[in-house]
């Protein structure tokens, strides 16, 4: 007899075809037959040693998270609802450029106080590995969703050519295609960038390209946190489009908003020059939240020249004052790179988290009100958590515009991804939130997307992307990867002011044919494990 049979759920497939009755029956970690209500009639129904119940509820594949920041997160917190109550059952890590492998000694360091802002600094972690298969090595000893990991090229431009701004030296970018190419071998699916991050923003686009190329004659993918989101956006998505086709490998736009008040209302014209590469041949997806704030580190504002060299240096510049000051009307005059070209606006800087637990009073409030409570300059607040906090403080900025968030997540190209900061006292509710958002506010209250479309974006589309011949769809023989909800009240429950809310309306998630949520709770299960990359 079969492990479990999940009867009368309306199942949506993840094709994008409508719903339909069935029974679903699972067995070793693979759906192994579904029963459709109209073959059932007359017929024996199919049994199990477990039997649910679906009446009401739809039955989908899991969700796949195309952008996550959970590379410590998973490690730290086996028990990771965030994620699991949403119905994630898949994580893409090793987002923006910057993750934990391939490093050195030197580099895990340096990344790890870069990044503090984004997982902590990992006091409570075990870095045992030091390249990407290491790294997936250890997911595999036991995680609650299961994840894939893109190589980061700011971490591998750090390991080879340090966290200066120059070009890299022919023996320096052979290297570097090395890395990237053995990263790939070990299961990485692709490459990432924060170019709008130190120092993966020091590479030029031909060093970018070259190492596309590696990446595409292995079948995986280019993920950019592109140059710019603010002032320049356009020519920022077109010139990854230009780099990504020259090096013959696949593109996938990393949380493809198109933010602050020079691009309201300008999404139409990102989908135009998308639409117009994918026309032409190219090969191209992307990724959004379903939210209008962003979310990043304090420190990421700053300009590129001020981040030079790394965290040590940064804070050196910080507490120099003539320094400080160049700095200063970088951001509030000039516009920095690290603030998308576009001046810092403080009001619309909110402070989510800090590393420093003696800093909590600055959490909740924007940059602006704080300096107000203190009587001073706007700059002079954030200088001082920037250096007090050790760069590690954490941000909200306010500056999207929900008519591009609504065209934008209509593109057949869209899939889901929550870029979901865990850590902070206020973090982002797109780390809570993201899947349940989708299904309950843009779907059943708005309308924006049909619920059979929703989950295609949420599921087979991201499985396409990442070359996975056995999820993504409810068929027979592929991995019971699925989520229970009901469409009537599935919301999330996570807000701005309490953000660590589990969702409603999501009773069941399975991974791998187990359940991690059962009844509406998280069970102890690990099932997860690293999701490597198919060979060509």
């Amino acid at each position: 007899m079969e492990d479990l049979v999940i009867r009368d759920a309306d199942v949506v497939d993840g094709s994008g075809a409508d719903a339909y009755r069935a029974d679903v029956v699972i067995d070793t970690g693979r759906i192994v037959s579904i029963v459709k209500e109209a073959a059932a009639a007359g017929c024996q129904r199919p049994r199990a040693r477990r039997e649910i119940d679906a009446e009401g509820l739809v039955l989908s594949p899991g969700f796949i998270d195309m952008h996550a920041h959970s590379d410590l997160a998973l490690l730290r917190d086996p028990d990771h609802s965030a994620k699991a109550a949403q119905g994630v059952t898949l994580e893409v890590l090793g987002q923006d450029g910057l993750s934990y492998a391939p490093v050195d000694d030197r580099t895990l360091e340096e990344v790890r106080r870069a990044i503090t802002g984004w997982n902590g600094y990992g006091d409570d972690i075990d870095f045992d590995w030091r390249s990407v298969g290491g790294y997936l090595d250890r997911l595999d000893r036991g995680i609650a969703v299961n994840a894939a990991y893109l190589i980061p090229q700011g971490t591998v431009r750090a390991l080879v050519v340090g966290w200066e701004d120059r070009a890299a030296t022919p023996g320096e970018l052979d290297r570097m295609r090395r890395l990237v190419a053995e990263g790939l071998e070990q299961g990485a699916v692709g490459l990432s960038s924060g170019l709008t991050y130190t120092p993966g923003m020091y590479a030029r686009d031909a060093e970018l390209t070259e190492l596309c190329r590696v990446v595409g004659s292995y079948g995986g993918y280019y993920c950019p946190h592109h140059r710019s989101y603010g002032a320049g956006a356009l020519e920022a998505y077109a010139e990854m489009v230009a780099l990504t086709r020259e090096a013959d490998c696949p593109l996938h736009l990393a949380h493809a908003t198109m933010n602050f008040g020079v691009n309201k209302g300008r999404a139409p014209e990102l989908l135009a020059l998308l639409d117009g590469a994918l026309e032409a041949g190219a090969d191209i997806t992307l990724d959004t939240y379903p939210y209008t704030p962003g979310c990043t580190t304090l420190a990421a504002l700053l300009p590129s020249w001020a981040s030079e060299g790394g965290p040590e240096e940064i804070l050196a510049r910080l507490t120099d004052p003539a320094t400080a000051g160049r700095i200063r009307h970088d951001l509030e005059v000039t516009g920095s790179d690290g603030c998308h070209g576009v001046p810092v606006e403080w009001e619309t800087i909110e402070i989510s988290g800090v590393s420093d637990p003696a800093l909590g009073d600055f959490v909740g409030r924007t940059v602006r009100e704080s300096a107000d409570l203190r009587g001073e300059a706007p700059w002079e607040t954030a200088r001082r958590l920037l250096v007090r906090d050790r760069l590690g403080t954490t941000i909200l900025q306010h500056v999207g515009h929900e008519e591009n968030v609504r065209a934008i997540m209509r593109h057949p190209a869209h899939t889901g991804g929550s870029d979901g900061i865990l850590r902070g006292s206020k973090p982002h509710p797109r780390a809570y939130g993201t899947f349940p958002r989708y299904l309950g506010h843009y779907v059943r209250e708005l309308g924006v997307l049909t619920l059979e479309e929703c989950v295609a974006h949420l599921t087979s589309r991201p499985a396409a992307r990442l070359r996975l011949p056995d999820r993504g769809l409810v068929r027979e023989g592929y991995r019971a990867d699925l989520v229970l909800f009901d469409p009537r009240t599935v919301a999330p429950g996570a807000t701005f002011a309490e953000p660590r809310r589990l969702p409603t309306g999501i009773p069941y998630v399975l991974v791998d044919g187990r359940f991690v949520i059962e009844d509406g709770r998280r069970t102890d299960a690990l099932p997860g494990r690293s999701v490597r990359r198919t060979p060509l």
